[in-house]
């Protein structure tokens, strides 16, 4: 787990009864820590590495998984921890290339600003690791926040690649020991920009060992995959055992029809033997991708604005709810994580 090896001050904290949210120096970095001193939460974002909450601790204990022990060591070697934002694609495309609004974009691989995966298949978007600025970190009664954005039409490598011109906003909110992560578009384009974005968060249960983790996926249907990994367009009904032990269990499964609860949420649950983290879609969140490979002490679960490959199944006619942003306009959703039994 990514450990602090010493921290100071940037900048006077923002302080109000219960909440603290501060800038402060950890191994040299900026780090934006958020408090809920009555419930012993503390969430840390790394502005700088694609404004990603890389910690989130419950009277000391973390949540959220990391292989590394120092920041510098993820620097020097970036991989995905914490909440990895995913845009403006998230997941998998089937090729090097992308349809919207009826038109045919290349992706340049030669810009080197994108990965593949396994398959040789563009995954995850342009900016898991783009530096965000930071325009707000503030407390009070109601909670700590901090507001982060990403201006991705400065920069013509991106441009590129998706040549909708937009701006992201991102807000980490910490409440009664619940953080929400709100997201915001604004599409500054003359056509309606398509949305696929998503969130790949690793989380952890400390109290149970792995194989002991029990899940719950609240879904209707099974998006059915190619050895690819991309949906077919077909779809069965979730068999699964809710709870789901994942003794003897591996997930890389894309899940739609999620059901709903309160104010629309759908609720995935990881625990182990007291310690259970709860997370909430909102309902933009149409699709929930569930990660936990053998072997490794964490599970992902990923709210998605739609299903691998949004975009070309859309054009194909078999994804008939891709969400738009119309030029000019601006679309939002949240997530909530919600932990217990620390």
């Amino acid at each position: 787990m990514i450990g602090f090896v010493w921290s100071f001050l940037l900048s006077a904290p923002v302080m109000s009864q219960n909440y603290v949210a501060e800038r402060i120096n950890v191994e040299g970095f900026e780090v934006i820590r958020l408090a809920d001193t009555a419930r012993r939460t503390e969430v840390r974002v790394a502005a700088w590495m694609g404004n990603n909450a890389y910690s989130m601790k419950i009277n000391g204990v973390e949540a959220f998984w990391s292989p590394y022990s120092t920041l510098a060591e993820w620097k020097a070697k970036p991989a995905q921890i914490g909440n990895p934002f995913l845009a403006p694609w998230a997941n998998r495309i089937d090729q090097d290339a992308f349809y919207a609004n009826g038109k045919k974009y290349l992706l340049n691989a030669g810009l080197g600003n994108f990965r593949k995966d396994a398959n040789q298949k563009p995954i995850h978007g342009l900016v898991v690791y783009a530096p965000w600025e930071v325009t707000s970190v503030k407390a009070g009664a109601d909670g700590a926040e901090v507001t982060s954005r990403l201006e991705f039409w400065r920069r013509p490598d991106w441009m590129s690649q998706f040549p909708f011109a937009h701006t992201y906003e991102m807000t980490y909110r910490l409440r009664d020991g619940v953080l929400e992560v709100s997201t915001s578009i604004e599409n500054l384009s003359t056509e309606p920009m398509p949305v696929s974005l998503g969130y790949h968060t690793y989380y952890l249960v400390a109290d149970a060992p792995r194989d002991e983790w029990k899940v719950r996926l609240p879904a209707r249907d099974h998006l059915v995959l190619s050895r690819e990994l991309i949906p077919t367009g077909e779809s069965k009904p979730v068999t699964l055992a809710q709870p789901l032990s994942l003794g003897g269990t591996q997930l890389d499964d894309v899940f739609g029809g999620l059901t709903r609860g309160a104010g629309g949420r759908a609720v995935f649950s990881v625990e182990g033997k007291r310690q259970k983290i709860t997370v909430e879609y909102g309902p933009r969140y149409t699709v929930g991708v569930a990660y936990a490979p053998p072997g490794r002490n964490f599970i992902c679960f990923e709210p998605m604005t739609g299903p691998t490959n949004a975009f070309n199944l859309a054009h194909q006619g078999i994804y008939k709810e891709l969400q738009t942003v119309p030029a000019g306009g601006r679309w939002s959703e949240s997530f909530w994580v919600r932990p217990s039994g620390y």
